[in-house]
């Protein structure tokens, strides 16, 4: 069987894991991608692969055997208040809902299947943006995740093929379940660009948070000032994106594609536009083939202008990993008048950006300069390690 360039792991299952109409977290936005895709006529059926569950043994990779037992239990309203509180569940972020697990479950089986497909070989490049729930702990559910696929994939990764992750988290908010998990492993390097937890959940992110013990120097942090722009946004992303990576030399890269650091978004403070939408997987493109012979999966994560914003920048995804990243000017009018009447906002008709689409940042050198000197600091373990191997 020739390997294919890339798949995209769907099915209508995905859409499951489902909070309420009036929750932020809404995996329509998986729907209208891959319509927006189908409409411009760059995928196929048979590049779609079906997600499978994950197994309890595989959510026990990273997860407590009794918030697993608990998730089951809210799925199906045997589970006091109080006890469901314990887990994370049943909070203004993570309510409880039916059929809880099953939901959860899928999406952590989408992105190991998206693993089995790179690993084994069966295709250079993954997308599964069903997943991407990186605040999910070992035991207990916070900021809209209840389980943590990437997470478990990395474990999963590990274990079935000893391989050497390099986890990269675009989202707006700290990568921290996936982090944590990892902190004193030093065959997983975790690399999360966020805006500053000054202002934004989950708080974590720091500098300074690099590792523990042998993982010491594997935990790379950008936090970058509200209001940051496209340019600012950029320099940090790609030039610690390629330190790094040659400091680690991957086996394969994940790579998690929040698209809440959009001006658009409702819960962040950035000001990026599609522009950085267009060149986060380029790059890691390039880096995986670069180091890891393409292996290269990705998943979704936040992103809560689901009309405006995330389809495009999801889009850009799979359009990169299949080669066809030049699109530009209006959307498919097929896909614009399918969905313009269910929007709650007017739809955005090009791939690119409206260009007044917000006033002038007053202070934008300051917050540049900000940025360039927490990129220096988070960098600083790879400038220490360079000058000892010269010296040696």
């Amino acid at each position: 069987m020739k390997k294919k360039r890339a798949v995209f792991v769907y099915s209508d299952k995905l859409l499951s894991y489902k909070f309420s109409d009036q929750h932020p977290f809404n995996q329509l936005r998986l729907k209208l991608t891959l319509d927006l895709l189908k409409s411009l006529k760059a995928i196929d059926d048979d590049d779609l692969v079906p997600p499978r569950m994950a197994t309890d043994e595989e959510l026990y990779l990273v997860h407590d055997r009794s918030f697993v037992q608990a998730v089951k239990d809210a799925g199906h309203g045997l589970i006091s208040p109080e006890k469901a509180e314990s887990y994370g569940l049943g909070t203004e972020d993570t309510p409880i809902f039916p059929h809880m697990h099953e939901a959860s479950a899928y999406l952590v089986g989408g992105t190991l299947t998206a693993v089995d497909y790179v690993m084994e070989g069966k295709s250079e490049h993954a997308l599964h943006l069903g997943g991407g729930l990186h605040h999910g702990f070992r035991g207990k559910a916070s900021g809209f995740c209840i389980y943590n696929d990437s997470s478990v994939a990395i474990k999963y990764i590990q274990q079935k093929y000893g391989a050497r992750v390099l986890y990269v988290d675009t989202d707006a908010h700290h990568g921290d379940g996936v982090q944590w998990t990892f902190y004193d492993d030093p065959n997983v390097c975790t690399f999360s660009i966020h805006e500053t937890g000054r202002y934004l959940f989950p708080g974590t992110g720091n500098v300074n948070e690099r590792g523990a013990g042998r993982g010491y120097g594997y935990s790379f942090n950008v936090p970058v000032d509200a209001f940051t722009e496209d340019e600012s946004w950029l320099y940090a992303y790609q030039t610690a994106f390629r330190e790094i990576a040659d400091y680690f030399r991957p086996d394969v890269i994940v790579t998690q594609n929040g698209a809440d650091a959009h001006y658009f978004d409702p819960l962040t403070h950035l000001s990026a536009t599609i522009k950085i939408y267009r060149e986060i997987p380029k790059l890691a493109h390039e880096i995986a083939h670069q180091y890891c012979n393409g292996r290269w999966i990705a998943v979704g994560g936040g992103g809560y202008d689901i009309w405006r914003v995330v389809p495009r920048a999801w889009a850009y995804i799979w359009l990169e990993m299949t080669e066809n990243a030049h699109v530009s000017g209006s959307l498919p009018e097929e896909w614009i008048h399918h969905w313009e009447q269910q929007a709650p906002v007017p739809l955005i008709k090009t791939w690119e950006d409206p260009s007044n689409m917000y006033q002038p940042i007053p202070r934008k050198q300051e917050i540049e300069e900000k940025n360039r000197q927490t990129l220096e600091r988070a960098l600083i373990p790879i400038r220490q390690w360079s000058r000892n191997v010269e010296s040696n």
